[in-house]
Order: structure tokens, then sequence, then C-alpha cells
């Protein structure tokens, strides 16, 4: 290893130190307030948040592999318009602060909890089953991510970094659980925003680049092997389909995706749910093109980059062109937005199960705090290793991120949105709106292979939301009644 990679790795695990103490401190702290600690408290933070946390726990859960090395790696195949998957979440945020309230009044910790209780039992199973398994996909997402730049900095194989990513994901997790995760996220979002922005501009300065007049310059002029145009400045190569899709995605997965719901449900009250996704969504917008323009100087100013796609582009370009300590700097940031959406994930799967699978149909409705932050724990170790399986065995980042959003969407979203919002649907019409949902979705996907670029969770949720309401109208006509409708909170 050069004296900048030791430099940096060295950086990287000081900041995992200083995550660990804030998770330690965190959870003494909590335990010193209450001398019982629930398993709520454990996985929602006591539902305590204020704006500031909740916004910096929600840009962290989103913030992770996809959204920083992912983008940098995609300049290749789109250019600038890469961003757009983080400014599609950006907006995604803003449009969802509208119901994020409801979230928090809905008076429970999860979205199979939300389903089950309007629509049953086999509703309530397959939405779990569905979350379940994203959030698998998911934390495997974060793994490759955060494996790729060990690999880059120290020259572990893959596998290797992968297997100590799991073990240092699962032991910071289990530590304090969601409280502590929440609180190491307010720095993570400024070493995040601040850092990345910081050694964007001072990695433009290195003589390799040029400045971003020299840099934009050559990226304009990059052609492929055939002498074509890369487009690399474009903000528009993405397409339109996938742009509306990715919007559509995020308005979609936020309100379904279990580390983004129970983040919701940890706020103190409504209008900290709304506030708080509302400078989110800011944040998300104005940070997507960092990671992009990072990209950007990987391609254009490492001769043969340009060649085809790599594992890490943003790693590449930031051990390439930056100073030892902002390269630590900029990595330590990834890692932490990668480890901190693993920590979301891995909680969010413990809160479904515990809830959704554990209490109800093992423990038959027996409530008991103790055996349920055991079985959280054992959980959250299970998720870190099939994770561990997905990053093994996959590689696109972005593509992992994109199934597992469609899968727990498409088919529940129409459910949800009906659930909170529509009193004639009936429970055999959330049920088959879920299923036919998911099943369009999963065949868009492995069957089609997303035609158009165009996200499986709009012709899924489409079709769930015809089905939903064809299926309620023709069960109404013949007798059967509506739904119970879902109790919200009183603020």
């Amino acid at each position: 290893m050069s004296s900048k990679q030791i430099t940096a790795l060295i950086i990287i695990l000081l900041y995992m130190v200083m995550t660990i103490v804030i998770g330690l401190v965190v959870s003494k702290r909590k335990a010193k307030q209450k001398a019982s600690q629930s398993n709520e408290d454990f996985l929602m933070a006591g539902k305590s948040l204020g704006p500031l946390a909740l916004a910096g726990t929600l840009f962290a859960a989103n913030t992770g592999g996809a959204s920083t090395t992912g983008i940098a790696t995609n300049v290749y195949q789109y250019g600038l318009s890469a961003s757009w998957y983080v400014i599609a979440g950006g907006i995604g945020f803003i449009l969802v602060s509208f119901i994020a309230p409801y979230f928090r009044r809905a008076a429970a910790s999860t979205v199979p909890q939300i389903i089950g209780t309007r629509y049953g039992k086999p509703s309530h199973i397959v939405t779990a089953f569905t979350s379940i398994t994203a959030l698998f996909m998911a934390t495997g997402a974060q793994i490759i991510a955060t494996a790729s730049i060990i690999n880059v900095i120290t020259g572990l194989s893959f596998q290797t970094a992968a297997i100590v990513t799991t073990g240092v994901v699962i032991v910071y997790t289990m530590i304090g659980g969601f409280a502590s995760v929440a609180a190491a996220n307010m720095m993570h979002v400024l070493f995040i925003t601040i850092g990345m922005a910081i050694a964007m501009f001072v990695m433009a300065e290195n003589p390799e680049v040029g400045g971003f007049s020299t840099l934009f310059a050559k990226a304009s002029a990059m052609t492929g092997a055939n002498g074509q145009n890369l487009d690399f400045l474009s903000m528009t190569k993405i397409g339109l389909p996938t742009i509306i899709g990715y919007i559509a995605m995020y308005c979609m997965t936020f309100p379904t995706g279990q580390e983004i719901v129970q983040t919701y449900c940890s706020a103190k009250d409504g209008r900290t749910a709304k506030v708080g996704s509302v400078i989110t969504g800011l944040l998300s917008a104005t940070y997507a093109i960092v990671p992009a323009i990072i990209g950007l100087m990987a391609y254009t100013c490492i001769d043969g980059y340009a060649s085809g796609p790599q594992k890490n582009a943003l790693a590449d370009a930031t051990m390439r062109f930056a100073p030892a300590v902002v390269a630590g700097i900029i990595l330590a940031a990834v890692v932490a937005a990668t480890i901190s959406s693993a920590s979301g994930n891995m909680i969010g799967t413990a809160t479904m199960f515990t809830n959704d699978v554990y209490r109800p149909y093992i423990m038959h409705g027996v409530h008991d705090d103790k055996k349920e932050i055991w079985v959280s724990k054992v959980v959250m170790t299970i998720v870190g290793l099939v994770g561990l399986g997905v990053a093994l065995t996959s590689s696109n980042i972005i593509a992992v991120m994109m199934s597992c959003f469609a899968l727990r969407s498409a088919g529940p979203f129409a459910a949800f949105i009906c659930g909170l919002f529509c009193k004639n649907v009936t429970q055999g019409a959330g049920f088959w709106s879920i299923l036919s949902g998911t099943a369009v979705a999963a065949y868009w996907i492995y069957g089609l292979h997303s035609p158009y670029g165009l996200s499986a969770v709009v012709p899924g949720g489409l079709v769930a939301f015809i089905v939903i309401f064809v299926v309620s109208h023709f069960q109404r006509a013949h007798g059967v009644p509506a739904a119970p409708e879902i109790q919200l909170d009183q603020e």
C-alpha cells in the first residue's frame, strides 16, 4: 500500500471508531433514562426525533451506495444525467411530505401492519414477505459499495472486503439500535454533503483535471470506440421515461419502504415528519450533482478509463486526484453513507420480523421486550449475511436497488394509499392488488428486462390501482362490505 492509501484507510477507520463511540454513548444514555428499554425504543428511538435529526436520518437512509458510487460509475452510460437518480429522490421526498404525517398517526410501526389492519392477514403476510426480501437486496447493495471502496484503498479482494464490511455493519447496528444510528447520521450528513462538496472542488484543481472549465471541455469532446460523442455533460441522456420512472419509483417506495416509514414514525409529531421530509428533499436534490461530477473526473481525466464501466469510479477518481487527507474524508463520507443505509435496512427488517411475524404468529400476540430485542439482533445478523450473499453475486448497485424498490412497492403502494384515504375498498381487492402489482413488476424486470428504461413500479403500480378499484367495485356490488378503516391517532 502507498502512503496515500494508508492515510485514507486510517481516516476511514478513525471515522468508524467515532460512529461506534457515538452509538455506545447514545445507548448508555438511553439506558440511564429508562431502566428497561422496550423493543420500540431500540428500533424507533422512542418516537422522539426532531425535524433536523429526522431529515438527517432520512437523507442518510436514502444516500447509500447507489446514490454515491452508483451515480459516479453510471456517468459512463448516462453522463451527468446519472444524477437524476438522486434528484428524483429529492422530488419524491417533497411530494411524500404531504402524506408523511399520516405515517406518524397510523398507530403502527411497519408498512405490513398498516396494510394488515385494513386488508387482513393474507395481505399482511404477503407484504411482510416482499418488504423483508427487498431489504435483503438493499443491504447487499450497500455492502457492494463499501467493499468496492475498501478494495480500491487496500488492494484486498472484493470478497474479503465484503466480509469485513458485513461484520462492521452488524456490530455497528446492534450496539445501540435506531437511536444510535440516528445520532451518528447527523455527522454522516455533514461529511457527505459538505465534505464531498469540498473534496470535489479540491480535486478539480488537481493539474491532471485542470479546473472545472478544462474538465467540462474535455468531457464534451470525449468519444467512444466507434467515434461517437459520449455526451458526458448531458442532463437528458438518461431519457424522459427513466426520469419519470425514477420520480414515480420514489413516490411509491418512500411510503412503502420500511426503513423510510420507520423513520417517519420516529418523528415526535406529524408536523416534524412533514418538515423533515421537505428538508431532506431539498438537500438530496442539491447534493445529487456532486458524485456525478466526481465520476466525470474519472472517465474524462484517467487515461483509458472511458473504455467501459468501472467498479467504483468515485473511489478511483478520489484516490487519483485528491490529497491523502481529502481522499480519506470523502471516502469516509461514502462509507458512512453506505453503512448508515445498511444499518437502516437491517433495523427495518428486524422491526418487520418482530412486529409482523414473531409476535403475531410465533408468540401468538404475547409481547416480551427482552425476547424481542434478542430476536431483533438475530434478524439483523441474518440480514447482514444474506446481504453479503447478494453482494458476492451482483455488481450494479443501482440495478439492485431499482429491483428492490419495484418488488416492495409496486404491489403494496395502491393498497397502502387506498387504505389510508379510500373508504370503499374491500379486503379481497387489497390482496389481489398487492399480488398483481408485484407479479407485473417482477415480470417487467426479469421477463422483459425493464424496457424503455422505465422503472417496474410504473406498470406494476398502474395494474395494482386498476385491480383494487375494479375488484372493490364488483365485490361491493355483490354485497361485500368495505374493509375496516385505519384509525389515525390525534395530535
